[in-house]
């Protein structure tokens, strides 16, 4: 009886686990959708049909419920998304905080509808990402942005976080001590530049708590992106290592790397030859350490000499660093792959000369290194490197620096390059991806260039149309046309380091032109203000910020023109003239804090709440609020306003108080009839924007009224301004 009872319970078990296997991408797809609409995940019906080949997933209606099936979870995710955003008119947020609007029932899939992928490889995020949005993400927010990611068929992101716990085991073993490493770490939003080999201990020591909280946070992202059929790229050694190393190690080859952006030598990051054995040592124990921790999936990001400069630039060099580099990770790792981000070929593209690409790409075996084409809405360096030599490469879309809150992006442009890059990039394009800096945007241009990858049949037209239907929840024609509008007109310059001017450190005569020029007519921004603020009544998110960000951009266009004026009242001596000038700057300035206050992430104490909340003293709170402060204002080194954000807070308590400062300084120089002594006005800012970033006093954000009743006041108040100011 009992040998019966054994061989029924192992056949069970076998069953089970047999069941396990075969649904798990089910189950996955299944959490997904209650996680997204719990209230309708029992109408949906997913199911696996396996294909080896190829990415696709279908959909159609049986029996009142909505089938989706696909050859992996990913896949179905994709085919989810393609029906709430094709039927249910609604958009999904990368933000954990805003719910997904559904319409009240279901609407049937007419005729079956087959989406296959274009490319196997779907990559997502930047290091800076990790500094300008996500440094205070906790899991809840990660479940949040890994679902978004699944629904816009991704399946290769990358995944550094908590890293630094991996490094601080290897360093320790080597002999470095407490003190030496977490003060070779920066603070955690600079963490992308440490990681990219740009500064060390900017902002540090890095608190073990974060070490410790970091590491356990990764776990739980590397899961859920697994489970959700995503290949995680993981860290690798690249060579930077401590300069407290060279204690232990006084004979080993490590050099300073180059400058970067103004930073003091004391910040400069060293660089360990890759010739000397102890480079091989190193990365082989980091691997172990991160796969005892992490696991892995064979792909590693390796990102040597990003926009600093290298020990040499011979190409015989070049091409033996990047050949050692591969060897200590294929030693480590023999299914190891190497990937690698293009952005210093056309940052320092002066230097990198056309045999010195060559040289660093050929050093690796053919197809075990993959190139991110990084910012290919402007420049497709597939094209100009002869297909990046052979080598796999990605095509991807950039869109933001900084995480800048601006209208920015030729997003038409870069869908009709990738279509040619599909088309004539060569059998070594195998993916797209995107490469954005901040996520406190508007999200479509990625939803843009990831439905690039499947073969959906909608025109550009179409696309946009549709776009502004599940921005509004409904056909609007007014928000179609306004759509229309942005995308032909306005979302068509290549995006750089761009805002308001509102956003940057006032000067006389200076007016940043290459930061808030823009390539259409404000009388254009104001057309599509108009046209949106048509739309009856709508609490839809996505129209929400597609309110605020139209017309904090009109405001801020209009405010250049004024501050233009002011300039020139000066030059005049034209004291009322300023007064008059300066007063609606204030105006201005009032307006767009209380434009921006609709909405938290336009808001910069959700940003320090997220930052406190991480701490479990008041000295930890303290810090990570400093460091929080410190990147989107004065940044460090040469940086000042790089990240600048137009949020209600920031305008209110330290862009307006920067610009009273202005005002005061060069009204009083022509009052007094004497020349504006511009070195005294900037140390008076330098002076309020270090206190500001030290400061903790609590930041009061005033919300009154609602967003659309707000927004059509001031257009009625600017409209007729704006017009005559053309």
């Amino acid at each position: 009886m009992k040998k019966l009872f054994f061989i029924a319970s192992f056949f069970m078990l076998l069953g089970m686990t047999a069941c396990s296997s075969k649904d798990r991408d089910v189950l996955a797809v299944e959490q997904l959708t209650h996680r997204l609409i719990p209230q309708y995940a029992d109408r949906f019906v997913f199911e696996i049909v396996p294909d080896e080949d190829r990415d696709y997933y279908s959909l159609e209606s049986k029996d009142g419920k909505i089938h989706i099936s696909g050859n992996n979870a990913n896949s179905m995710a994709a085919g989810l998304n393609y029906y709430l955003k094709y039927y249910c008119l609604t958009t999904v947020s990368w933000y954990a905080d805003i719910p997904v609007e559904m319409p009240d029932v279901l609407p049937m899939v007419e005729k079956p509808v087959v989406v296959e992928a274009k490319v196997d490889n779907r990559f997502f995020l930047n290091y800076c990402t990790y500094g300008y949005s996500m440094p205070f993400w906790k899991w809840k927010d990660w479940e949040r942005f890994i679902d978004w990611m699944a629904l816009n068929g991704v399946n290769m992101p990358l995944a550094i976080t908590g890293q630094e716990m991996v490094w601080y085991k290897v360093w320790k073993k080597i002999g470095l001590t407490d003190e030496e490493i977490r003060s070779y770490f920066t603070g955690p939003v600079y963490l992308p530049w440490h990681r990219m080999a740009n500064i060390d201990g900017w902002n540090g020591p890095l608190p073990m708590q974060w070490l410790e909280s970091q590491a356990e946070l990764q776990k739980k992202i590397l899961a859920r992106e697994r489970e959700l059929n995503m290949t995680p790229v993981l860290p690798a050694f690249a060579g930077h290592v401590p300069a407290a190393l060279k204690r232990i190690h006084p004979d080993a080859n490590i050099q300073y790397l180059g400058k970067w952006a103004g930073f003091a030598d004391s910040y400069r990051c060293h660089f360990l030859n890759p010739e000397e054995p102890l480079f091989a040592e190193i990365q082989k124990s980091f691997l172990e350490e991160q796969e005892k921790m992490f696991g892995t999936d064979h792909i590693y990001g390796v990102d040597p000499f990003n926009e600093v400069d290298p020990p040499s630039w011979e190409p015989e060099y070049l091409a033996q660093v990047s050949s050692d580099m591969y060897k200590s990770l294929a030693a480590a790792d023999p299914d190891a792959v190497w990937l690698q981000m293009t952005w210093m070929f056309y940052h320092d593209r002066k230097l990198w000369t056309a045999p010195r690409v060559k040289a660093l790409l050929t050093g690796v075996p053919s197809d075990k290194l993959v190139l991110l084409d990084y910012h290919c809405e402007n420049v497709e360096l597939w094209k100009s490197t002869e297909k990046f030599h052979g080598q796999p490469y990605i095509w991807c879309y950039l869109g933001n620096f900084g995480g800048n809150t601006t209208l920015t992006g030729n997003v038409k442009e870069s869908g009709d390059r990738l279509d040619n890059a599909l088309i004539n990039g060569g059998d070594n394009l195998k993916g797209i991806g995107s490469t954005l800096e901040g996520l406190d945007i508007n999200q479509f241009p990625y939803e843009y260039i990831f439905e690039k990858a499947w073969t959906i049949d909608v025109n550009g037209q179409d696309w946009v149309e549709r776009l502004a239907d599940r921005h509004v929840g409904a056909v609007s024609g007014s928000a179609r046309e306004a759509w229309q509008i942005l995308f032909e007109d306005v979302f068509v310059q290549v995006p750089r380091t761009l805002g308001i001017l509102p956003g940057y450190r006032p000067k006389l005569g200076d007016n940043y032109n290459k930061r808030t020029s823009n390539e259409y007519d404000n009388a254009t921004l104001l057309r599509v203000w108009e046209l949106l603020l048509e739309v009856p009544s709508c609490d839809r998110d996505a129209f929400e910020i597609d309110v605020i960000m139209t017309g904090r951009q009109l405001l801020g266009n209009y405010f250049l023109d004024v501050k233009k004026e002011f300039d020139g009242f000066y030059k005049k001596r034209n004291v009322p003239g300023l007064k008059e000038k300066a007063s609606e700057m204030r105006e201005i300035l009032s307006d767009l804090e209380l434009l921006n206050s609709f909405h938290n992430r336009a808001s910069l104490d959700k940003w320090i709440e997220d930052a406190r909340s991480l701490g479990d003293t008041d000295e930890l709170k303290n810090y990570y609020e400093k460091n929080a402060r410190n990147l989107i204002t004065t940044w460090g080194g040469s940086l000042n306003d790089y990240a600048s954000r137009t949020w209600a807070g920031l305008l209110n308590d330290y862009y307006a108080k920067r610009w009273e400062i202005y005002f005061d300084a060069v009204i009083g120089a022509a009052e007094k009839g004497i020349e504006l002594d511009k070195d005294e006005l900037k140390s008076r800012l330098a002076t309020f924007e270090q206190e500001w970033v030290e400061s903790t006093t609590p930041v009061c954000i005033e919300r009154n009224g609602t967003l659309l009743d707000t927004s059509r006041r001031l257009l009625e108040k600017y409209g007729p301004r704006i017009e005559k100011s053309l």
